[in-house]
């Protein structure tokens, strides 16, 4: 009794905590006793805890391999908040220099070091194993410890060598943590770092408080996201994407929206990352846009949601990533957006690795597809992947449980899929069973001989995706079992042998159907069908009255296509005018007043519901060039050489210049015109376009015969619509 006085009371005086989550006290205890231990936990459960007490209360210093700069830094700003002493936690890394690690040998050597970190590439250099050889060593904990396996999500190869080194530096009790893991990767995990005997301790991977659900991706996935995001001011978020260059667009995008928002990823110089983590943490951004660098051990307990841009790589990966939500027990929304075709990309991604890695990798994808595609209650599909099996039928917080679909008889189809599996001896995949019932001829099939078989062809009633969803809710039912050492045989279970004996019922859920979107296609040239025809006349006639007002021709004040764009998206500000193509600040300031007006009374008379969140081009590149183009011509550098210096053709220069002066800014070419033209060739091209109902160019070649070629005229109206409309 008086021994688990004690822990409590050290639990208290270190933390602050009265009792213990879940398996923490059995783990703990296991660690004091010097025993192997496989902790299995997931995010949010308390895993760090489970070594960092036993390190305080344990003679010595505690090793922690741990993968991210980052985490480390995290976890011994922690502790040392929970101590006096500064020198209580330390981390080894590259983030370090010389004499910063003297220091912390120094605190190591003179027993102030409880917790020291360090990263699997720090710990396989020579010095360190000297410097550790010498050290007091309590047990080592390998954090994140799926990192070990090739079937893991986030599989490091340095990550193979933790065990040697170990070996090396000295024999010590073994302490390894993860937040997810299949089966497979926890063998995996158990035999490379030799702790085959090692007690395990799993808890449920259930994480009751969290949402799932999946959505189509399609040419409106921005504008949903902002929409999401900004239904949930002043909460914290994640949005994941894959790439780098996602990250920093829609971050860009986000804030151009009005949305405070940082990105994330490990191309960044680590200042900035840490200084962008820091903002989040701190809450002086509400939302993180990051590649999956972000976040592994992150300890914010009110996440409240978080957003998959592109579908991830693994479940696994996904099931870490959504982890990161409503740490604190509370509300945590996950929403992932969906496309097959996003799958195709990353498989085409993978070609050029070795065969074994291109086939994992395709496994994990083809499980993530399934996951993405069920009308299954997530939840269950989601823990039988993890080895745990969820016994209710509606977990009441998923989208396919809140919005259920109907159930129908699928024991003939259960038969029919044991059948071609026996067929085969137990020796195919999911794609060749579906393949064989569907009387697909592919060339393996064929090789085999396998469509000469009675059972070729015995399912062509049913199309591919019903087959598909058969085969994986017979394995949530326990009917057949997916042989993952084999990448991914399927085998049939005592239980389904009892079925083709004696069948019973079988109830599935066809799977969800995602089709493929067109891309939408940006408003441009003729009248859009989503533009709005009545404003659109409206908005003509406006711009004639004040083309006469003004005595400038209608096309100077706006084009056509800006014109068709706001018929479509209602911007009712100066500020969401400004997002038109063809308007800028200045042509808004000049001309906008009035058309917004028009426009917001348009709306609330005929009670229209605008696409408010729209779109924010956000081009940041394209505005670098025009504002040097600008400085340019202010400087009177020729045309020319501006486009030399830029790296254009002369007309894609104009293209450019053109763009400029049309959105509302005014400058001054008449340096470069009166150089090149003389001055009554320039008079008549500008009275042509005075007069003129149209600026577009062929009109003007055709009017103004030979005489002109297409650069003069386009230099002309450069001139003209600079001055009369800015």
């Amino acid at each position: 009794m008086a021994k688990k006085d004690r822990l409590t009371e050290e639990l208290k005086r270190h933390f602050g905590f009265d009792t213990f989550k879940g398996n923490q006290e059995a783990i703990i205890r296991n660690v004091l006793a010097g025993n192997d231990t496989f902790v299995l936990m997931p995010t949010g459960g308390g895993k760090s805890l489970c070594y960092q007490l036993p390190s305080l209360m344990m003679e010595g210093t505690a090793l922690v391999i741990s993968p991210l700069i980052a985490l480390m830094k995290n976890q011994v700003d922690a502790m040392r908040n929970f101590s006096e002493e500064d020198g209580v936690a330390h981390f080894i890394n590259s983030s370090l220099n010389k004499s910063a690690i003297d220091q912390v040998k120094e605190d190591i050597m003179n027993g102030k070091t409880k917790l020291l970190y360090v990263a699997p590439e720090s710990l396989t250099k020579e010095e360190n194993v000297e410097f550790l050889r010498q050290v007091n060593i309590s047990f080592y904990a390998v954090d994140e410890a799926h990192c070990i396996s090739e079937w893991g999500h986030d599989f490091r190869p340095e990550y193979r060598r933790i065990r040697p080194i170990i070996n090396e530096i000295g024999n010590r009790p073994l302490i390894a943590l993860t937040a997810t893991a299949t089966p497979k990767v926890q063998h995996d995990i158990q035999k490379n770092l030799g702790m085959i005997e090692a007690q395990v301790f799993k808890s449920s991977f259930n994480r009751s408080n969290l949402y799932y659900e999946i959505r189509q991706k399609g040419a409106n996935i921005d504008r949903e996201i902002i929409k999401y995001v900004k239904s949930q001011e002043g909460k914290s978020g994640i949005v994941y994407c894959l790439s780098r260059k996602k990250v920093e667009e829609f971050a860009d995008i986000l804030r151009a929206n009005g949305i405070n928002a940082l990105p994330y990823h490990a191309g960044m110089d680590s200042q900035m990352r840490t200084e962008n983590q820091d903002a989040f943490l701190m809450e002086k951004v509400d939302v993180i846009v990051a590649t999956i660098a972000f976040g592994m051990g992150i300890d914010k307990p009110d996440v409240r949601y978080v957003i998959h841009y592109d579908i991830p790589k693994s479940l696994e990966g996904y099931y870490q990533e959504t982890g990161r939500a409503g740490r604190d027990g509370g509300e945590g929304v996950c929403i992932a957006f969906y496309a097959y075709k996003d799958l195709q990309k990353l498989e085409k991604f993978m070609q050029g690795k070795p065969v074994a890695e291109q086939e994992i990798g395709r496994q994990l994808l083809l499980e993530t597809a399934a996951y993405a595609e069920t009308a299954v209650c997530r939840r269950k599909v989601l823990l039988h992947y993890f080895g745990e099996e969820y016994q209710e039928e509606n977990c009441g917080n998923c989208d396919n449980c809140l919005n259920p679909k109907k159930k129908v008889e699928a024991k003939e189809l259960l038969l029919a899929v044991l059948d071609v599996i026996t067929a085969l001896k137990e020796k195919v995949k999911a794609d060749y069973v579906v393949n064989m019932l569907i009387g697909k001829e592919t060339s393996e099939i064929q090789s085999y001989g396998h469509n000469e078989l009675d059972v070729f062809s015995s399912g062509q009633d049913e199309d591919e995706k019903t087959w598909h969803a058969v085969i994986r809710q017979a394995l949530i039912a326990g009917y057949l079992d997916k042989d993952i050492e084999n990448y991914g045989l399927l085998k049939i279970t005592n239980q389904g042998r009892e079925f083709m004996v004696k069948p019973i019922s079988f109830e599935i859920i066809k799977d969800n159907e995602f089709e493929e979107e067109e891309e939408e296609v940006p408003v441009r040239g003729g009248a859009s069908c989503a533009v709005d025809p009545i404003l659109y006349s409206m908005m003509k006639d406006l711009r004639k009255k004040l083309s006469k007002k003004l005595e400038v021709p209608p096309f100077v004040i706006f084009q056509d296509p800006s014109l068709e764009a706001m018929a479509t998206t209602y911007p009712i500000t100066l500020e969401e005018l400004q997002n038109i193509p063809g308007v800028g600040a200045g042509k808004a300031k000049r001309y906008g007043q009035e058309f917004v007006t028009l426009i917001k009374k348009h709306v609330e008379e005929n009670e229209i519901e605008r696409p408010e969140d729209l779109r924010v081009r956000t081009v940041a590149n394209k505005s670098k060039l025009k504002v040097s183009i600008v400085q340019s011509i202010d400087r009177k550098v020729a045309l020319d050489d501006i486009a030399l210096t830029k790296g254009l053709e002369f007309s894609e220069l104009l293209d450019e210049i053109e763009a400029i002066v049309y959105s509302g800014t005014r400058i001054n070419i008449d340096y470069f015109l009166n150089e090149v033209m003389d001055e009554d060739r320039i008079e008549e091209i500008y009275e042509y376009f005075k007069d003129s109902e149209t600026d577009a160019l062929e009109d003007a070649i055709e009017e103004l015969g030979a005489d002109y070629t297409e650069e003069e005229i386009r230099l002309v109206r450069i001139k003209f619509l600079s001055e009369m409309a800015n």
